[in-house]
């Protein structure tokens, strides 16, 4: 990977070499202890976490799926799943700006060549943040891509404009997908700061307010062959990768909720008031807001189960990758990415119903945790999920492996 080395000019300490799965927990809890002081700030102001993504590189969390075989410890899916959940509670725009750096680390395993894997890894293993350049506006529809690889020498060239780059303004390297000459789609990494890559700030959504998940345009840059990988490769065989990328959105989702539980717990044991009218004197003696806090407890609770199963499921099919493997992982990702959108959007709006009024107060910014849920869970909409789930059960169908199963 000369060619590549050559390009990247910022190099960092390297990050702290996480061994196991514990000492990934471990981690993600002490960083989510930094991330959460100001989080809410961050939101209302729309103050970008960089500083918070630089402390998220050098937690070492960004290396934890590195195979073993060079040199990570490769940590399971449900652990990986519970690292992301733990940062989203914290700020859930930092805990959703890594999850396509765990897709492209996936996407290398599957369809890098050796050098490329001996190389890309050790960088995420030293702390290199990888982050995405996909999604096009301009297309017939949603998923399709219009960018080319054009040949040039023993390289290549890119032109075109990427949106909802979630993190690339973070990031130490882009994946940008396109299409090569035989109409095959392709990931060319590249660095971010790559002569003629331009990252724009221009995220508009009004939850998930600091992601940064803004327009990449590329204008002619040029691109070394060995930096070009075989994305079409990595669904020639049943792997899960679709059901790892949804399995990690259902983890924010799990965070969000989580988050949103822990505020309405605290506003109603410390701020909300009783009804004297109904004999009520404090709110948390309230039976009908203990019975709506149980349920939502119990929905939650639910909605974790459910994402370390599936997480167990995606594992599986990774060992041992066939059609009946993959299948039953995209299928247990699907209820996972049900029960936390479901969770999610109820926690916060409860958060409101039992906290009352007062709770609405702008000073507050209590309604990040809604903004967030609804913002987020719509990136890949719960209707198809319980459309695919159905068409299994009662015509044995089962969706595409795509980015969404």
């Amino acid at each position: 990977m000369s060619r590549v080395i050559n390009l990247a000019n910022k190099l960092r300490a390297v990050a702290p070499h996480i061994r196991t799965e514990d000492e990934a927990i471990d981690a993600a809890r002490a960083l989510a202890n930094e991330i959460r002081i100001g989080s809410s700030l961050r939101d209302r102001q729309r103050i970008l976490p960089h500083q918070e993504m630089e402390l998220t590189a050098q937690s070492g969390i960004l290396g934890v799926t590195v195979p073993a075989d060079y040199g990570g410890a490769d940590i399971s899916n449900p652990f990986l799943a519970e690292v992301l959940a733990i940062l989203s509670e914290a700020d859930s725009s930092v805990g959703q700006i890594p999850q396509n750096h765990f897709y492209i680390l996936e996407v290398l395993r599957l369809a890098g060549s050796e050098e490329q894997k001996r190389y890309f890894f050790t960088r995420a293993l030293s702390g290199d943040h990888f982050a995405n350049a996909l999604a096009e506006k301009n297309t017939d529809a949603a998923g399709v891509i219009g960018t080319r690889l054009v040949e040039d020498g023993p390289g290549y060239r890119i032109s075109g404009q990427k949106y909802y780059s979630t993190g690339a303004l973070f990031a130490d390297w882009i994946a940008v997908f396109a299409l090569d000459p035989q109409d095959r789609t392709v990931m060319a990494i590249v660095p971010r700061e790559t002569d003629g890559l331009t990252i724009t700030d221009d995220w508009a959504g009004f939850g998930q307010r600091t992601t940064a998940s803004g327009t990449v345009t590329i204008d002619n840059i040029y691109v070394t062959a060995d930096s070009v990988i075989a994305y079409d490769k990595a669904f020639e065989t049943p792997a899960p990768l679709g059901s790892l990328g949804q399995l990690l959105h259902a983890a924010v989702d799990l965070g969000i909720a989580r988050a949103a539980f822990a505020d309405m717990i605290d506003f109603v044991k410390n701020r909300s008031r009783g009804n004297r009218n109904l004999g009520i004197e404090t709110a948390s003696d309230d039976p009908l807001t203990v019975a709506k806090t149980g349920s939502i407890a119990v929905r939650i609770e639910a909605a974790a189960a459910v994402i370390e199963r599936a997480g167990r499921k995606v594992d599986m099919a990774q060992v041992s990758p066939s059609p009946e493997a993959a299948a039953e992982a995209s299928l247990a990702v699907a209820a996972a990415k049900i029960l936390t959108t479901e969770a999610a959007l109820e926690a916060t709006n409860a958060l409101f119903e039992l906290a009352g009024t007062s709770a609405t107060d702008e000073n507050l910014n209590l309604d990040r945790h809604w903004r967030n849920a609804r913002t987020h869970t719509v990136h890949d909409p719960v209707r198809w999920k319980h459309h695919a789930i159905g068409d299994f059960h009662l015509n044995g169908r089962l969706p595409r492996p795509n980015g969404q199963f």
